[in-house]
């Protein structure tokens, strides 16, 4: 199986520890966490992570766990789903100061170079659009 790296980033309109802290919390919109339909998170290094995803009418069970935390700056956790064909991936997200806001960008290792793989890219792009939104709206306010 041939494997590929994709990469997405985005800025938000908020500090990198504001941004790291939204990342990390399963309750803050805009998060990779929230809507799970189900969620076990343990954010420590080492710590495991579970969250079921309704999509196209499908429940996705996804696996991994904390590999390095460095607030604000990282955060990486390996991936395994259905969509990896089980292969253990790593995501790294970095945030980085850009002026007033936080040059957020993530890249997802080790993904099966296939039509399910790629759909991580379209995935975590949504992701970090709600991400932009959460604090774009808070900012119009």
């Amino acid at each position: 199986m041939k494997l590929t790296d994709l990469t997405v980033s985005r800025t938000i309109p908020a500090t990198p520890e504001q941004v790291f802290d939204a990342w990390m919390d399963p309750k803050s919109p805009g998060g990779p966490w929230l809507g799970a339909a189900e969620l076990s998170l343990d954010p420590v290094v080492g710590g495991l992570l579970y969250l079921k995803v309704e999509y196209q009418g499908r429940t996705w069970p996804h696996y991994g766990r904390f590999l390095r935390i460095d607030r604000p700056r990282l955060v990486e956790y390996t991936w395994v789903s259905e969509a990896t064909q089980g292969v253990e991936s790593i995501v790294t997200v970095t945030f980085e100061p850009r002026g007033d806001g936080t040059e957020v960008t993530l890249r997802h290792a080790r993904v099966p170079d296939d039509a399910m793989g790629q759909q991580h890219r379209e995935g975590w792009t949504w992701i970090l659009n709600a991400l932009f939104e959460r604090f774009a709206s808070r900012a119009r306010r």
